[in-house]
């Protein structure tokens, strides 16, 4: 009986694979799991009375309030097509380079990354606007596909990034979990700003890879990436196309560093800047509008769906003291804490063909979360340990979401294995920056404790 919270996990997981929606499955298989316990006697009915308090402090959480606001700040920017228009603005400007479309396209995911922070959004996003253009120019298809669907996962670790905001809620409650545990009653807290100071040197690192292996890789194989044919630079229309969105985000992101804005009043000022930006441009008619509303409520309600689904199975994982037999078998692992580590991180790598990240960070997180963390790890940089990991399964071939969504929106002429070939450097490159965060974790806590000085 010791082992049914293992079992609750793999019928979870099974559940998932088989299709089943996300939030119902986790909701409803811990509830039957503990349905049998209560009947069988193993199973405490007393676990579930803290569920009603755990929702409201869910739904009362102004942390997540950032999440629909930062959703709807980058639903119109897409449905008002200025990231199209700063694509077109980037391509312009680095088009007569040998691979400077591709650069291009490197540069402008970043920023979207940076205003969706979702994997899907971007991946599709850049897909419809540059494969196509791409293509044209003579790009190699497996150069292309591999790009597009690398720059759509920088959501997971470029801020301001959902996934940050996600699962920076869920550190700091672990960290707090961890602390108490080994009897520090006046915690050290961290916050979601604290993951986004902390994210950056990482973020910019993986994007300066990317466009040096693009510039390598031009220059030993011209044909495939040749400089596009552009027009004469037309200087106005380049910063027209491009101050308005990066100036957003930097405002957004430089109030939420200096400590002028927490992220949830950062996200609102982003949402807020994202529509005036979409009136001024007079691209966002009533009906984008709606789009862009109706988009902002399913994912919203998607995430606390999720998140309530969430609180009972670790409820219910934690009545079957899952919690202790994971504490156990890490203790029994050799090297430590970073043994321990190591074996959580294959985990969620695995885990991320299946799960997407809200899934992996409201479950996973919280149960591994407070185990590591008081074992001695760095809260900030454990959680950008997880978010790298999870953007490098994001893209692994055959189960990588990332590699779905683009095959949705590809031309029938763009192989499934080109978009395989394509994004085997790219995984190798995030490979390489796991390792020197894992060698160097200076990289991710340097400038977080700079900033608080």
């Amino acid at each position: 009986m010791e082992y049914l919270s293992i079992y609750l996990f793999a019928a979870v997981c099974l559940m998932l694979m088989l299709g089943y929606p996300v939030a119902f499955t986790l909701a409803g298989t811990a509830l039957a799991f503990a349905a049998g316990g209560v009947l069988t006697g193993v199973f405490d009915p007393q676990f579930l009375t803290a569920l009603p308090g755990r929702i409201f402090g869910t739904v009362n959480n102004s942390t997540l309030i950032a999440v629909p606001l930062f959703i709807l700040m980058g639903t119109i920017l897409e449905k008002s097509r200025i990231a199209e228009e700063l694509l077109d603005s980037m391509a312009r400007l680095f088009g007569s380079l040998r691979g400077g479309l591709g650069i291009s396209v490197v540069v402008v995911g970043m920023f979207l990354a940076a205003s969706t922070g979702i994997v899907g959004a971007t991946v599709v996003t850049m897909g419809l606007l540059s494969l196509p253009t791409m293509l044209r120019a003579g790009y190699s298809p497996a150069l292309a596909t591999g790009t597009i669907c690398a720059t759509g996962t920088l959501g997971q670790i470029i801020p301001p990034s959902i996934a940050l905001v996600l699962l920076g809620d869920i550190i700091s409650n672990a960290y707090q979990q961890a602390q108490l545990k080994m009897n520090i009653f006046t915690p050290k807290t961290v916050s979601v700003g604290d993951l986004f100071v902390g994210a950056l040197i990482p973020g910019l690192l993986l994007v300066a890879m990317y466009i040096l292996y693009l510039l390598v890789y031009a220059k030993l194989r011209p044909e495939s990436a040749p400089p596009a044919q552009s027009d004469k630079i037309d200087t106005q229309a380049l910063l027209k196309g491009l101050l308005p969105p990066l100036g957003l985000i930097l405002v957004v992101l430089g109030s939420i560093i200096t400590g002028a804005a927490t992220p949830t009043e950062a996200a609102g000022v982003g949402a807020a800047g994202a529509l005036i930006l979409a009136l001024a441009k007079r691209q966002l008619n009533k009906t984008r509008l709606q789009e862009a509303l109706r988009s902002t409520l399913e994912v919203t309600c998607m995430v606390f769906m999720i998140l309530i689904g969430a609180a009972v199975f670790s409820l219910v994982f934690r009545g079957f003291g899952g919690e202790e037999l994971i504490h156990h078998f890490f203790d029994q692992l050799p090297g430590g804490v970073m043994g321990a580590t190591l074996v959580v991180m294959v985990a969620i790598f695995l885990l991320g063909f299946i799960l997407d990240f809200i899934e992996i960070t409201f479950v996973v997180v919280p149960i591994v979360g407070p185990i590591l963390l008081a074992m001695g790890l760095d809260p900030i940089w454990l959680g950008i340990m997880i978010a790298v990991n999870l953007q490098t399964s994001f893209l692994t071939p055959p189960f990588g979401f990332a590699l779905f969504y683009l095959r949705g929106v590809a031309p029938a002429s763009v192989p499934t294995s080109a978009i395989y070939r394509g994004v085997v450097p790219f995984i190798i490159i995030q490979l390489l920056l796991l390792v020197a965060l894992w060698q160097w974790p200076e990289l991710v806590t340097w400038l977080p404790a700079a900033v608080k000085q």
